[in-house]
């Protein structure tokens, strides 16, 4: 039987990881948007109704599943949101291709600053509502930090990868080019050995470090 606390520690989860990957995707969407690529707007995929972003397998089965099974980490992902990066680097150039391919990344990094301060602000929790507003804050830093951590890997199709392939356009790095043209077929299958080896625990070192530092 599960108690009222339970029910709250699940609530503040799904909506925490909901708010981390969604806003994510918008952001990627919304500063495309910006530089004059409306694709996201014209799909409707700009807007805040969870409905539009939910992905079946990334957005509930895989977090179900990482959370049922006592992973010690949770992650998920929305719908990608379409972005026409010929427009907006024709608009703004390869600088506007890493902003857009950074723009999930900085909003993850950003909440989750916003949401240590606020939980810095508060007292013990006192109520059931005060114990959810505390635990959607921690759960809020803690998915934020992983999110916006594991997408800076330089793995494709992940960010991190290509806004490292808009800067080795900008400055012609043309090694780099070709390194991440030959990695792309099978970024996939790289990214599945490393979240499935003990390599993890190096690439997520990161964001252990970091969700300590944040969470004091």
């Amino acid at each position: 039987m599960w108690s009222d606390l339970d029910i709250i520690k699940v609530i503040a989860a799904v909506l925490a990881l909901m708010v981390a990957i969604i806003g994510h995707e918008i952001m990627h969407g919304y500063v495309a948007y910006r530089y004059g690529d409306a694709t996201a707007k014209m799909a409707g995929r700009l807007s805040i109704n969870p409905i539009v972003h939910i992905d079946p397998i990334g957005t509930i089965a895989v977090p179900a599943l990482l959370y049922f099974s006592g992973a010690p980490f949770l992650f998920g992902w929305a719908k990608p949101v379409p972005v026409d990066m010929r427009t907006v680097i024709y608009n703004g150039g390869y600088k506007a291709g890493i902003a857009v391919a950074l723009a999930g990344v900085t909003y993850n990094f950003l909440l989750a600053i916003v949401g240590a301060v606020l939980l810095g602000l508060l007292d013990a929790p006192q109520s059931l509502l005060s114990a959810f507003i505390m635990l959607f804050l921690m759960y809020g830093i803690v998915f934020n930090v992983v999110l916006g951590t594991f997408n800076l890997w330089p793995f494709p199709p992940l960010d991190g990868s290509n806004a490292l392939r808009f800067l080795a356009m900008q400055f012609r790095w043309q090694p780099v080019i070709d390194l991440l043209n030959k990695v792309e077929p099978i970024g996939m299958i790289l990214l599945i050995i490393v979240i499935a080896t003990p390599l993890s625990e190096w690439f997520f070192m990161p964001a252990r470090l970091l969700i300590n530092l944040l969470l004091g």
